[in-house]
């Protein structure tokens, strides 16, 4: 068992694992965005792409195969709870690459459709 990638503090295949797999829905826009984040950490741009909302997916989604992402700082959330129909998380991801280490920051906007949250778009 090995400790999942969006340092809940659980494991793998009991946080973004099972969403992941589909065993699991996210039901915070939070929990959306940590699994968002997973996604990148193992290489699962199917989950990214079922996740993205159809209005602002892209056509083609190729993840970066040199870049590791290693740490997860969630900065605030607004709305986005189970009862919400929008949410805002902020965050700072952190990756290396051979190139060096890196950051990204974004405010990452949420719909809940039809019972389930998706990823809309961000401003970094």
């Amino acid at each position: 068992m090995t400790r999942c990638p969006c340092l809940s503090g659980l494991t793998y295949e009991a946080c973004c694992g099972a969403l992941h797999a589909g065993t699991s829905t996210a039901q915070t826009a939070e929990q959306l965005m940590r699994s968002r984040y997973s996604a990148f950490a193992v290489g699962d741009a199917d989950h990214l792409s079922g996740t993205w909302h159809p209005t602002t997916r892209p056509d083609d989604l190729t993840l970066d195969a040199d870049r590791r992402w290693y740490r997860l700082d969630v900065l605030r959330t607004e709305r986005g709870g189970p009862f919400d129909t929008e949410g805002v998380v902020e965050f700072r991801a952190y990756h290396r690459s051979p190139t060096g280490k890196g950051s990204q920051h974004e405010v990452s906007r949420f719909v809940r459709e039809d019972g389930r949250w998706l990823y809309v778009d961000g401003i970094g």
